[in-house]
């Protein structure tokens, strides 16, 4: 006998470290998460992350009713899953923070290769920031620094907790900061101040470039991958003087945000425009050509799914994507009987 489908809806956070896929269920509840590298081929971690959620899945029948994107390559994410909902990091990390705590008000998020703040009042996005030029207090700076010390960065953490009196790391720049590690080290400090200072450093990097002129209050979500560091949830318990909460999921809440947007289109079975799981077994090529419409000549990035044009955009006036919608409208219109 057939089991009835279950209603799934599915997000996905595609960004230059990490890609993240969950299916949430009719609830908002966590059924299946992932949480891989994206290794510069954000096609191919798609693909492969779609593989091992449907493993994840095992034997359940999903009916995934919605699907929502973001990331830094939400776009083409969107284009090669039929995302139904493309929505900036910003947004999506705000949903997300908002289902966990819906009274949140403040946001920390630091991610692989950027961080973000975000403050919220009454559930509405009032200000943020973002950071993706400095290094200083991203996950691959700490994945640096803790392969230089010889600790994995699962324990440095644990390591920060041992310390009863930081070192004064300069984290102003992460060149600065490695420098004056090395030189604590010389000096004979122990591992675990060092480990702790260094901490301490890339709060006060994140707060000075991102908190500015911010009134950061209570309740406070801390989420992204470096989340997991219960050093840096300290250090930034200790500069901000508030509590600072960890979701269970704080690796994947971009994706749950995109989720839950896709959620609230409240499509009907059968509305949605994802390609299905079946995606991962296409190949699908990039390149780009520059557009001679105008001045601007615009570099457009083209996708190709099996020799066929799937989408192309990229430039300012939104020609290309507007050609290929009416073109995409013309073939349903034209498989309807």
């Amino acid at each position: 006998m057939e089991t009835s489908a279950i209603t799934g809806y599915l997000g996905i956070d595609v960004g230059s470290v990490s890609t993240n896929l969950v299916i949430l269920d009719e609830h908002a509840a966590v059924m299946a998460a992932i949480y891989r590298r994206t290794q510069g081929q954000p096609i191919r971690a798609v693909q492969e992350g779609m593989k091992e959620l449907l493993e994840l899945l095992e034997d359940r029948n999903i009916e995934v009713r919605a699907v929502g994107a973001t990331g830094s390559a939400r776009h083409l994410t969107g284009v090669i899953l039929g995302a139904d909902v493309v929505k900036n990091e910003i947004t999506a990390h705000a949903v997300a923070a908002s289902q966990v705590i819906p009274d949140v008000n403040t946001v920390l998020e630091i991610g692989g290769q950027d961080s973000k703040l975000i403050v919220l009042r009454d559930g509405i996005v009032t200000d943020f920031a973002m950071n993706s030029v400095c290094a200083a207090g991203t996950g691959s700076f700490l994945d640096h620094q803790s392969a230089r010390l010889g600790i994995p960065i699962e324990e440095f953490g644990s390591y920060a907790l041992k310390s009863e009196s930081p070192a004064h790391i300069a984290g102003r720049c992460s060149v600065f900061a490695e420098s004056d590690m090395i030189h604590k080290q010389q000096v004979g400090v122990a591992i675990e101040d060092i480990v702790y200072g260094l901490c301490h450093a890339l709060v006060r990097n994140y707060i000075n470039n991102l908190g500015k002129a911010k009134d950061l209050v209570e309740p406070v979500v801390f989420q992204g991958g470096v989340a997991a560091n219960a050093g840096m949830k300290r250090a930034f318990e200790d500069a901000l003087d508030l509590e600072v909460v960890v979701p269970i999921h704080h690796n994947v809440m971009g994706a749950i945000g995109s989720a839950i947007l896709a959620m609230e289109l409240e499509l009907m079975p059968g509305e949605s425009s994802f390609k299905g799981f079946d995606m991962s077994d296409l190949i699908y090529e990039t390149s780009t050509f520059g557009c001679n419409g105008c001045s601007n000549t615009c570099e457009i990035v083209r996708i190709k799914v099996e020799g066929k044009t799937l989408a192309r955009w990229g430039g300012r006036c939104g020609k290309w994507e507007a050609e290929d919608e009416a073109a995409a409208v013309r073939m349903k219109q034209a498989s309807t009987p």
